[in-house]
């Protein structure tokens, strides 16, 4: 770079520090910082890097002093950092021990080398303020909508410029068939800002739930003043999404609010989302409300709840199947996402089906383990009794209650039943015993001696095993192949766990092995997720050099040279972070 002939004095010292600072937008002492450290690190080259040296720069006037730092001893080790007591009162004539005399040194000259040195110290200092800055400005802005226009896109990844600072979207997070070109206006919700050694990465998200509802509240005033609240979103990216909102005004429609006039207020954001279809949704306190409203446009018969599970069975007339469930599972799977239950949908055929198949099993179990006839036990299930141990705990007037049965019949029935129970629980623990099912598993809250049998018959046996097991062990997954899925049961998959409970149930078997401790779970618990593969996606070299920094460069290059070999090394080392920092 060519060095300009005028020498810069304490005016212009200072009107660069404010041009770096305002082009950067960072602190003027920040900058002036960056400068005291370059001629700190020259005078080095000069004096030695053994001496102490300290340079300031005055932020009203621009004058420089550079000073070597001594400190006060009775006897002196190092000559290049201490001094005697008698020697240091001959410079300040009330020095005492432990004191740090500071000794005025003349002022430097520059040579190119050393000036191109300093300059590499400024950049890298002003560098890391901008990244500073960009970092605080951005991670407050997590959860907001912003927007920017492409610079270029790598590896099918956005990047985007911001105005003050770089963006990226990755391709999970953009819209299936989207497309961008440079300078594109791209508006985007801000889900991560991590602090990199390469920089502030900010990561950007056009697919995430989040966006929809930031878009609404854009684009409703009542869901931005907080009278309409949006409650849960579901999307399938591009394609569908469904969204919950409840009014807090019962004047307002939330619905129409959210739709606007002529379906204005919707139109934007679809318009916004490339086309994707968006159902509202009336939110309800009342669950089965709720799973039929998300499951519009379908029209619901009956729903049977399991609230224990969060499970419903949803009945629909025979003709509404399709629709319900929608092309590939979709009405059914974002219904599902918006109101956190699993949804089962069943015909009217379907559902009646199941019942008399459900009615018979439970009679004939009532017949084998009750040793009843086929009426009592039909009696039985035609009341609700689902199973043995509902038969044996609950109270009796309920069961003597039963047309036919009196008290006398109902004691009868409990008794067999609690005989029952306590056969096949013997039963069980021999099981357990054959199986060597150890002890210590059975400590493990929330399994049954039923569970451990299941357990050991796939040879999970104790502590350890329990402790290697994956979710999918334990309540089994699906597999989609050719069009078809196909069913893969778990070791558990009878008792119809939930995957948080099989997930207690491991966790709770790897703390009693001690392969993790409480306090990992904590610290797991307070991590932000993170995204796996940012990483991938190269930063561009950051374009450090301005004006204002080749005047810095001018204003050290005009002097005569001094120490070329120290300030050339320097410069070097210098030259080789920037290398490898862009790499």
């Amino acid at each position: 770079m060519a060095t300009k002939g005028v020498s810069a004095n304490r005016l212009e010292l200072l009107q660069i520090a404010e041009a770096v600072a305002r082009e950067k937008s960072i602190n003027r002492d920040v900058v002036i910082e960056a400068m005291e450290d370059a001629i700190q690190k020259a005078a080095k080259s000069r004096y030695g890097s053994e001496n102490e040296i300290q340079a300031k720069i005055d932020s009203t006037t621009g004058e420089i002093k550079l000073s070597r730092l001594l400190d006060v001893v009775e006897e002196v080790s190092n000559e290049a950092t201490e001094i005697t007591l008698k020697a240091a009162k001959r410079i300040k004539k009330d020095a005492v021990l432990g004191d740090v005399l500071d000794e005025e040194l003349p002022p430097l000259d520059f040579g190119r080398v050393a000036a191109q040195n300093a300059k590499q110290v400024i950049v890298q200092k002003v560098r890391d303020a901008e990244r500073e800055r960009q970092y605080g400005e951005y991670k407050d802005r997590i959860g907001e909508v912003s927007n920017g226009s492409v610079k270029r896109i790598e590896y099918g990844n956005i990047i985007v410029d911001l105005g003050r600072a770089e963006a990226i979207i990755r391709r999970d997070e953009g819209l299936p068939r989207e497309n961008f070109r440079y300078g594109d206006r791209v508006r985007a919700y801000i889900y991560d800002v991590r602090r990199e050694p390469r920089g502030p990465q900010i990561f950007l998200s056009r697919t995430r739930p989040e966006f929809m509802a930031k878009l609404f509240a854009q684009e409703v005033p009542e869901i931005y003043d907080g009278i309409v609240n949006i409650k849960s979103v579901a999307r399938d990216p591009g394609s569908r999404a469904k969204i919950a909102v409840i009014s807090q005004d019962s004047s307002i429609d939330p619905v129409g609010a959210c739709v606007g006039m002529r379906g204005a207020r919707v139109q934007a954001v679809v318009n916004e989302l490339q086309g994707e279809k968006i159902d509202i949704i009336p939110w309800s306190h009342d669950a089965a409300t709720f799973i039929v409203n998300a499951l519009a446009p379908a029209e619901v018969v009956k729903v049977v709840l399991d609230e224990d599970v969060e499970r419903i069975e949803v009945v629909v007339p025979d003709d509404q199947l399709s629709l319900a469930i929608g092309r590939r599972g979709q009405n059914v799977r974002l219904a599902s996402q918006l109101t956190g239950w699993e949804i089962d949908i069943l015909t009217e055929q379907e559902e009646s089906e199941q019942r008399q198949r459900e009615f018979t099993e439970r009679t004939n179990k009532f017949m084998e383990s009750l040793d009843v006839d086929e009426f009592i036990a039909q009696l039985l299930a035609s009341e609700g009794f689902s199973s043995v141990n509902e038969v044996a705990f609950v109270d009796p007037s309920e069961i003597s209650s039963i047309e036919g049965f009196d008290e006398d019949t109902a004691e009868e029935i409990q008794a067999r039943a609690t005989d029952h129970l306590e056969q096949r629980q013997a039963a069980l623990e021999k099981r357990c015993k054959e199986l060597k099912v150890e002890d210590e598993l059975a400590e493990i809250g929330g399994l049954s001696t039923e569970m451990l049998v299941a357990l050991g018959e796939n040879d999970v046996k104790n502590i350890e095993d329990l402790a290697e097991c994956a979710t999918d062990d334990l309540i089994g997954w699906t597999e989609r192949k050719d069009g078809e899925s196909k069913r893969f049961e778990g070791f558990l998959d009878q008792f119809n766990l939930r995957k948080h409970q099989a997930e207690d149930l491991i966790m709770a078997a790897r703390l009693k092995a001690g392969w993790v401790t409480e306090e990992d779970l904590r610290k797991d618990e307070e991590e932000v997720d993170t995204e796996e593969g940012a990483e991938a996606v190269p930063a561009e070299p950051e374009e450090v050099t301005t004006t204002a920094l080749e005047d810095a460069e001018a204003m050290f290059a005009t002097k005569s040279p001094v120490a070329p070999d120290a300030a050339e090394e320097a410069a070097d080392d210098s030259a080789a972070e920037d290398k490898a920092e862009d790499k």
